[in-house]
């Protein structure tokens, strides 16, 4: 038996569908019937960048990092789910991200380890569920636990693509001022509804504020542009990796006394939380939904830019 998927084969090459093994469930493991899948900037990286080469388990994988579904299949020694179950899964278990150590979401079933599940709430859609695993968990995260975001606190988010959105809003219902910068003008109406009170273009806009936390989740050049624009004391949490390299001013790092701190993944608390903001209504991610046989120009539309919010590949 065979089941499709979508794998990387090579820098700069394109996804592949290939027919896989239909996977079965050792121990302590569960099959997954996959429901939906984020598409993610990280998956550009990996296509067109031989730095993240070094990520993969192996090749040809199955990407798809942002993973929703039903439990069709449960091995020895799973006491605490059965078949039926809606579940998220966590990447950064002690078992890695799926998509990079072992197949991921772009496919139609794979097999996980019960570490890594998190159950999805009734009235929370799998689509939902598939954005809270990765852009969820690292906005939330990287705002409250990086970032320390409280009420009162001036907050800027960089980037208002699937992990921004969710960060902004994040901070709004801490109770921070949040503002907003991005060159992508179809993102002004999103930020006003989720709270934020202006958006630029440029952090530099915004030179008079001084922010006490600024949150990169771009990372296109835009990390020694925070450091400035923070105030004396003030913290910049880098989550973005659009380019892998950055030059910054040592002078206003030091002589501002600012705290630069790189802020990955989360952990499962971080989606079971953005998961409960999802089921009582406080927070919404922006998604546009795709099938799964649009993946690969669904990646192709997030390397261009201009993509509002999180694309999710969801199947019926």
């Amino acid at each position: 038996m065979t089941c499709t998927a979508w794998q990387f084969t090579g820098v700069n090459e394109p996804l592949v569908r290939n027919e896989v093994e239909t996977p079965r469930p050792g121990a302590n493991q569960v099959v997954l019937d996959i429901k939906a899948a984020g598409l993610c900037h990280t998956d550009v990286g990996v296509l067109t960048d031989e730095g993240w080469l070094s990520t993969l388990g192996y090749t040809p994988i199955t990407m798809g990092h942002e993973v929703a579904g039903v439990i069709s299949e449960v091995g020895e020694n799973v006491t605490e789910w059965k078949v039926g179950d809606r579940v998220g899964v966590c990447p950064t278990t002690e078992i890695g991200a799926p998509g990079f150590l072992y197949d991921g979401g772009f496919g139609e079933q794979v097999t996980l380890d019960q570490v890594a599940l998190v159950k999805i709430p009734d009235n929370v859609s799998f689509a939902q569920g598939a954005a809270g695993t990765d852009a969820g968990m690292t906005s939330h995260s990287a705002v409250i636990t990086n970032g320390q975001v409280k009420a009162g606190d001036k907050v800027c988010i960089i980037g208002m693509g699937g992990l921004g959105q969710i960060g902004a809003r994040v901070a709004v219902l801490a109770g921070a001022e949040v503002y907003i910068v991005d060159t992508n003008d179809a993102v002004v109406d999103l930020a006003k509804r989720l709270g934020a009170k202006d958006v630029k273009k440029s952090i530099k806009d915004y030179a008079d504020i001084g922010f006490d936390c600024v949150v990169d989740f771009a990372g296109f050049d835009t990390t020694n542009a925070a450091i400035e624009a923070v105030r004396f004391g003030g913290r910049v949490v880098q989550v973005g990796m659009g380019k892998l390299e950055a030059t910054i001013s040592t002078k206003a790092l030091i002589l501002s006394n600012v705290t630069l701190i790189g802020s990955v993944g989360g952990t499962k608390d971080d989606v079971a939380g953005v998961y409960h903001y999802f089921s009582t209504g406080e927070l919404e991610a922006a998604i546009t939904e795709i099938t799964f046989d649009e993946i690969p120009e669904g990646l192709d539309r997030l390397h261009k830019g201009g993509v509002v919010g999180r694309l999710v590949a969801v199947r019926d």
